[in-house]
């Protein structure tokens, strides 16, 4: 494993013991809106039993979101970081899904698995062929009626908020990071033959829905 990446997955670990309460501190209320606004976005309420993959699923709020709204699901949390992971397991609601470590950038599932894959705020770190392939993998995964979900920072606007938010680009985002933000359909639309961007109700998120 390249060291940039051990060096990553190291602090992922150990930010684990404190993911849940920067989230909860950054976006408060609009945390629990976001992941209501992406699970009803999925439209799976005519699938009897809809196969979900959360990729970067870190402490798991996504996948515990779709698993509570559809118990009949087969649900699978998916990250790199073991510290996520263990994070999702000490959680009771955590035996209503499977978890899985591994790179989003090859994924272990057979072709066509599954109704619908996510990836929320985190795609903006991965590189660009890392980002790339991660979303071909996705691509690869989901049903032909299916639909994969990315859910991304807006860019901030008002000044204090967008340095900080550069601030985080700088340390933890890609190289290409701003690029991808401000990109707009164009990094998937070389992948998915359709796509479609909305937004949030907090205005704080986007959420890009591509399908094959």
């Amino acid at each position: 494993m390249p060291r940039i990446r051990t060096i990553r997955r190291a602090y992922y670990n150990l930010f684990s013991h404190l993911y849940d309460g920067f989230v909860n501190l950054h976006a408060r209320r609009d945390a629990g809106d976001t992941r209501n606004f992406l699970v009803q976005t999925a439209r799976l309420k005519e699938k009897p039993d809809p196969h979900i993959l959360d990729i970067c699923c870190g402490t798991g709020a996504v996948i515990t979101a779709f698993a509570d709204r559809y118990p009949e699901s087969i649900a699978v949390g998916y990250d790199f970081s073991r510290g996520m992971l263990l994070k999702v397991r000490e959680k009771s609601r955590a035996r209503t899904f499977s978890l899985i470590e591994g790179d989003a950038a090859s994924l272990p599932f057979m072709d066509e698995s599954f109704d619908v894959v996510t990836c929320s705020h985190a795609l903006y770190e991965l590189k660009k062929p890392a980002r790339q392939a991660a979303l071909k993998e996705m691509k690869r995964v989901i049903r032909p009626d299916g639909a994969v979900l990315i859910m991304e920072h807006e860019v901030p606007r008002h000044p204090l908020v967008k340095i900080l938010f550069n601030l985080r680009m700088m340390t933890m985002g890609s190289v290409d990071s701003k690029e991808f933000l401000r990109g707009g359909l164009k990094p998937f639309q070389h992948i998915f033959s359709d796509v479609t961007l909305h937004h949030s109700p907090s205005g704080k998120s986007k959420l890009f829905v591509c399908r094959r």
